[in-house]
């Protein structure tokens, strides 16, 4: 955990500063599966572990932080909509231990900006409180909590700052940079079905993606079709044309026009795409959507091998492009084939009785070992997450 040293003047705070654009370091006590981890993160980030290990728990460390800053979120509503500080609160931890959410924000070129720092936990009604706040900017804290204002009105703990408009002006940019966290798991069955998740808005899971296809300007949108279209193509051969239309209800659609035995070939729409098809088609679309640290869960689902083993290429593509941060959870192999990947990028995710212990492939010998005799990263570290007895699942029926 990275020490801020207290600020003399105001001055040094005030200092020109790089534009935050990704998390360079994350410190977490007591969430969820872990009991403790302190990982350094790069530009592109593998999440590899076994099943129920804390993948997606992981990444939910950072969609938490957004929540806290997001439009109708908030750190009550971030903690209510996962359960309350008992769910989040590692199974492994002691009794009553804080929950503890630690990040560096860095430049595009890794250099740290920024600290953000939230600890917390509940009263005795089970009601979320802030036991501490900090906020630091090159190592000189702007914000240290509870202070003299919290100490004469407790209730005040039951908000950050980092929320607050009022009295983030100093920090704002890290509330900002924290708003533009993307998470995305697309479920095809919700974009063909929107009705399931009626109400619902910037839906992870893919409930209004159509609308979010259609609340985009026209202009942005047909050049964003256009260039989904032609890495589609790539996958999907028959595919000749994609874009949006609206039915006589004016409820938006996407079709794709196929090659067919008619001359003019024949349109479909969602309902009739593959899985497959929606998967990487919402995964192209949410690439380009968007600058901040984007958090992907499995992006392989669905996917052929070959397609599968060229999006480490594409996501880095992009990153040289905008300088956007991806986080990946995956299972495959095939996703892991890429040469390019740097053993730094993987983080492995190892189950005990003592919580998930997170580290990078780089950290084990066994690994390099294996990696320096030409095998992929993908194929050095995958094993390593196999279930001890897996094969007993073919005695299942017997």
């Amino acid at each position: 955990m990275v020490k801020l040293s207290v600020r003399h003047d105001d001055d040094a705070a005030k200092a020109p500063t790089k534009q935050v654009s990704r998390f360079t370091h994350c410190h977490v006590e007591n969430w969820r599966n872990f009991t403790q981890f302190d990982i350094a993160l790069e530009r592109r980030v593998f999440l590899v572990g076994p099943n129920a290990s804390g993948k997606s728990n992981l990444l939910d460390v950072f969609r938490f932080l957004h929540d806290i800053v997001a439009v109708g979120g908030g750190f009550q509503e971030a903690v209510r909509r996962r359960g309350g500080v008992s769910r989040l609160r590692c199974l492994a931890a002691r009794r009553y231990s804080d929950l503890v959410l630690d990040v560096m924000l860095g430049a595009s070129d890794g250099e740290p900006v920024s600290q953000y720092e939230l600890r917390f936990t509940q009263d005795n009604l089970q009601r979320p409180l802030i036991k501490r706040e900090r906020v630091g900017r090159h190592g000189v804290e702007l914000l240290s909590r509870p202070n003299a204002d919290d100490e004469k009105d407790p209730q005040r703990l039951t908000q950050t700052y980092l929320e607050q408009v009022n009295v983030n002006q100093e920090f704002r940019d890290v509330a900002e940079f924290l708003r533009t966290v993307q998470y995305m798991h697309l479920v095809p069955q919700l974009v063909r079905e929107p009705d399931r998740s009626v109400g619902r808005r910037n839906d992870p899971f893919g409930g209004d993606f159509l609308e979010q296809v259609a609340g985009t300007t026209e202009k942005t949108r047909n050049a964003r079709l256009r260039r989904i279209r032609d890495v589609l193509r790539l996958a999907v051969p028959q595919l000749k044309d994609l874009e949006l239309w609206r039915d006589v209800r004016g409820t938006p659609h996407l079709r794709g026009k196929y090659e067919h035995w008619r001359a003019q070939g024949a349109w479909q729409d969602e309902e009739q795409f593959s899985d497959g098809t929606l998967r990487l088609l919402g995964l192209l679309w949410v690439t380009l959507d968007g600058t901040g640290p984007l958090l992907l869960e499995e992006p392989e689902l669905s996917l052929h091998p070959e397609v599968i083993r060229f999006l480490p290429q594409m996501f880095d593509k992009i990153q040289r492009r905008s300088g956007r941060q991806v986080m990946i959870s995956t299972h495959s192999t095939d996703l892991l084939r890429d040469d390019g990947i740097g053993s730094d990028e993987v983080l492995l995710l190892l189950p005990g009785s003592e919580g998930t212990a997170v580290r990078p492939a780089s950290g084990f010998k066994q690994i390099r070992e294996l990696l320096e005799h030409g095998l992929t990263i993908g194929e050095a570290v995958v094993p390593l997450t196999r279930p001890d007895r897996a094969e007993q699942l073919s005695l299942f029926g017997d």
